[in-house]
C-alpha cells in the first residue's frame, strides 16, 4: 500500500506577475529539475504553518497571505521509493500572494523570476506539470450565450473581457453551423486585442480543420465526445479540455490527458430546473482526487467563488455570471 507523503507547495508571486522556481540539486531524485518551492507537512502542523516554515527556510522570505491553487497526487514507483515500497506525494499547492522579504537560494540553490506564460520552457517534474496549468488558467471563463446577430455577440463578448474575463469558451447550439465559424474567425481578432485565450467547444475533427493562429487557443469536448476520445485529439501545445458529471467521466478525461476540467451541474440552474445538481459536498469529494484543475459549472455567479475555490476548484465557469450583464 502506497505511503502518502503531505507536501506544502508555494507559488511565489512577485509585483511583475512572475513565478518563483527553484532547481533540484542534482544528487536527489529528479535531480537538475526546476519546481515550485516547499517541503513536507510535519505531524501537527497546518498547510499554512509547513508552507511558512518551508519557505523561510529556503528562500528567507515570511509568507504572509496565501490562497489554495490545486492538489494533486502522484505514486512513485518503488525504485524511487524505500524499503516500505511506492510512494504518493500529495502536492498540496498554495499561491503565495503577499510575503516580506528578498527571496535567496538559502541552500545553495538557483532560483528565478519567470513570466507564468513561459514556464513550460522549463523542465520540471511530471508531477508539476498540472501546477503550470493552473497558473496560467484564470479564476473565471466566460462561455458564450446566446445573441441576435453577430454585432451583439461580439459586443456581449467584448464587454465581459473588458470586465476582466481572460478565457473565453465559444459555445453554440450547432457547432458544425457555418456560423460558428463565422463566430470563431471573428472572435479569434477580439480575444487577441485583449490577450485572451480562446476555447473551441466543437469536435475534434471540426476543430482541427479550423486553421488559425491564435496564441494558446483550446478545444473543449462535451461529455459524449470525450469518452468517444481513446488518447488525446490535439498536440500538447492546445488548450484540451472536457465536461464532465461524475467519477468515470473524470478518470477518462485525464487518462487521455486533459488539461483541465468542467464539473456540472453545481446548483440547480433555470435552463436546467429539473436535473440531477452535485452540490458542494459532492463536489469537493470529486475534486480532491483530481489531478488536473477543475471548474464549477452550473448556476455559478460571483458571489460563488469564494465558495468554489474553498471546495477545491481552479474557478467557476459561466454564461450569466458575465456574459448578461
Amino acid at each position: 500500500m502506497a505511503r502518502i507523503i503531505h507536501v506544502a507547495v508555494g507559488v511565489i508571486i512577485n509585483n511583475d506577475g512572475n513565478i518563483l522556481i527553484a532547481k533540484r540539486p542534482e544528487q536527489v531524485h529528479q535531480g537538475g529539475l526546476w519546481e515550485f518551492p516547499g517541503g513536507k507537512v510535519e505531524q501537527g502542523e497546518t498547510l499554512f504553518q509547513a508552507l511558512k516554515r518551508e519557505l523561510q527556510e529556503e528562500l528567507a522570505i515570511n509568507v504572509i497571505t496565501t490562497e489554495p491553487l490545486i492538489k494533486i497526487r502522484h505514486t512513485y514507483s518503488d525504485k524511487h521509493g524505500d524499503e516500505n515500497g511506492d510512494k504518493t506525494v500529495l502536492l498540496d499547492v498554495h499561491k503565495v500572494t503577499k510575503f516580506f522579504g528578498e527571496p535567496q537560494g538559502n541552500e545553495g540553490q538557483p532560483i528565478i523570476w519567470v513570466a507564468p506564460k513561459d514556464l513550460d520552457q522549463y523542465e520540471f517534474p511530471a508531477a508539476n506539470r498540472p501546477i503550470i496549468t493552473a497558473i496560467n488558467l484564470p479564476r473565471r471563463l466566460l462561455i458564450t450565450g446566446d445573441a441576435t446577430s453577430d454585432d451583439e455577440y461580439l459586443l456581449r463578448t467584448e464587454r465581459a473581457l473588458i470586465a476582466g474575463i481572460r478565457c473565453v469558451q465559444l459555445r453554440v447550439q450547432n457547432p458544425a453551423a457555418p456560423i460558428f465559424f463565422t463566430l470563431a474567425e471573428k472572435l479569434t481578432q477580439l480575444c487577441d486585442k485583449h490577450l485572451t485565450k480562446l476555447i473551441l467547444n466543437t469536435s475534434p475533427q471540426d476543430f482541427l480543420t479550423f486553421n488559425i493562429s491564435l496564441p494558446h487557443l483550446g478545444l473543449h469536448l462535451n461529455s459524449q465526445q470525450l469518452m468517444h476520445c481513446d488518447t488525446r485529439p490535439v498536440a500538447q501545445s492546445i488548450l484540451l479540455g472536457a465536461s464532465c458529471h461524475n467519477t468515470d467521466e473524470i478518470a477518462h478525461a485525464e487518462k487521455i490527458g486533459v488539461d483541465y476540467i468542467f464539473l456540472s451541474p453545481v446548483v440547480s440552474t433555470p435552463s436546467h430546473p429539473n436535473a440531477t445538481v452535485i452540490g458542494w459536498e459532492n463536489f469537493s469529494h470529486l475534486v480532491e482526487p483530481a489531478t488536473v484543475p477543475v471548474f464549477a459549472l452550473g448556476g455559478m455567479s460571483e458571489a460563488d467563488l469564494p465558495q468554489a475555490i474553498a471546495a477545491g476548484a481552479q474557478g467557476i465557469a459561466g454564461i450569466g455570471a458575465w456574459w448578461d450583464k
